[in-house]
C-alpha cells in the first residue's frame, strides 16, 4: 500500500515501514582518480535520515559540501561531475551506483582531492566498503520517485540516434543496448535487462569495469582526462582485441558497465526510482538530460513510501549482501 499519510501507532506495530538506510560505521579507502591521476583518500560516514548523499571536499581550507542533485551535474565528459560553485567532485557514478544497488539513502563522502578513486574500475570495491561498514536501518520511511507517465529524451538520427526513457513500473528495472562497432565488443552481449527485484546487483552488475580504446587515450590525456587509467582499473582495447590478459569478468561486461553507470547517474536525482529505465547508446550526458526532463514534467511522477514493507516490490525490503 502506498503511504499517503502517516500510519497509526497500531499499524506501525503490525506492519513494518520500509525504512531509510545508512552505514553502521565509517569506512575508508585510498586510490587514484581515473581522469585526474591524483591520489585521493575517501571516507564514507553514516548520515542522519533525510540527509541524502553529500560529498565533502575536506582538502580545502574550508570544507565544501556538494549535495547530490540532478542540477548539480556540471560536466558529463566520460564521467559525471558534481559542482558547488567552483568546487567540483569528479567521477561519482560508480560510488553512486553501489549506493543505489545496496539501497543506501544517507551518506557523507569525505574526499582529500577532487575525484572519487577509480579503484578497480567497477563498483565492486564500493560494494565491499559499504558492506564492510554494515547497512543500518533508520527511523524514517524510504522515499521513492514513482513514475506515473513515460518520459523520454532523444539525440541524433539514424545509426547515430541515442535515447533514454523512464516508464511506470512497480519495481526498478533497467534495459540497455550498445552498438560500438568494434570486433571485441561486438563479440559480447549487446543488450542486458536487469531487474532489482529478481537479480543481484552485487553479483550481476557491480563487477563490470569501465572500458576504453587505446586510439582515444592520447586525445583524452591531451584534454586532461584518463591520467590515472590503466589495465588494472579498466578494460583496454586496441583496434581488434582486449589487451587485459585476464579477459572479461562477464560475457556481456561492456553493456553491464553501461547499466552500472546508468544506475549511478540516475541516483543523482537523490531518491530511488520505482520505474523501468530503457536506453539505446545513452551515456552520462543523456542520462542527466533525462533526469532534468523528468523534474520539469511534474505530472509524470510523485514521491511515495510504503507503510507495509511487504507491499514493496520483491527484494526491496531485504538488506543486500555483498556476494
Amino acid at each position: 500500500m502506498i503511504l499517503k499519510s502517516p500510519p497509526s501507532l497500531e499499524s506501525r506495530l503490525t506492519k513494518p515501514v520500509l525504512q531509510q538506510r545508512t552505514l553502521k560505521t565509517l569506512t575508508h579507502a585510498i586510490g587514484v582518480g581515473l581522469h585526474s591521476g591524483q591520489r585521493v583518500e575517501i571516507t564514507l560516514r553514516p548520515a542522519p535520515p533525510d540527509t541524502g548523499i553529500i560529498f565533502r571536499r575536506i582538502d580545502l581550507p574550508q570544507p565544501v559540501e556538494i549535495v547530490v542533485s540532478a542540477y548539480a551535474v556540471s560536466d558529463t565528459r566520460l564521467a559525471s561531475t558534481l559542482s558547488n560553485g567552483d568546487v567540483r567532485v569528479l567521477t561519482v557514478e560508480h560510488l553512486m551506483s553501489a549506493c543505489a544497488g545496496l539501497g543506501v539513502d544517507n551518506l557523507y563522502v569525505d574526499l582529500t582531492a577532487q575525484e572519487i578513486p577509480i579503484l578497480d574500475g567497477s563498483a565492486a570495491s564500493f560494494v565491499f566498503l559499504l558492506q564492510s561498514a554494515g547497512i543500518a536501518l533508520q527511523n524514517a520511511p524510504r522515499q521513492f520517485i514513482q513514475l506515473t507517465k513515460t518520459v523520454e529524451v532523444r539525440e541524433g538520427q539514424g545509426i547515430a540516434e541515442k535515447w533514454a526513457r523512464l516508464s511506470p513500473y512497480h519495481g526498478y528495472k533497467l534495459s540497455f543496448e550498445i552498438n560500438f562497432d568494434h570486433p571485441a565488443v561486438d563479440a559480447t552481449g549487446q543488450r542486458v535487462v536487469f531487474d532489482m527485484s529478481t537479480g543481484s546487483y552485487s553479483k550481476d552488475i557491480a563487477r563490470a569495469r569501465t572500458f576504453g580504446f587505446t586510439k582515444d587515450v592520447e586525445m583524452m590525456r591531451a584534454n586532461g582526462l584518463a591520467l590515472g587509467g590503466g589495465l588494472d582499473n579498466a578494460i583496454v582495447m586496441d583496434d581488434y582485441k582486449i589487451l587485459n590478459v585476464e579477459g572479461l569478468r562477464y560475457g556481456d561486461e561492456f553493456v553491464k558497465h553501461k547499466i552500472l553507470d546508468a544506475m549511478g547517474d540516475l541516483y543523482l536525482i537523490g531518491k530511488p526510482f520505482l520505474a523501468s529505465y530503457s536506453a539505446h547508446r545513452s551515456g552520462h550526458a543523456l542520462n542527466n538530460l533525462l533526469l532534468r526532463e523528468l523534474l520539469v514534467r511534474t505530472d509524470a511522477w510523485n514521491v511515495v513510501t510504503f507503510e507495509d514493507e511487504n507491499l514493496a516490490p520483491k527484494g526491496f525490503a531485504q538488506l543486500a549482501r555483498a556476494w
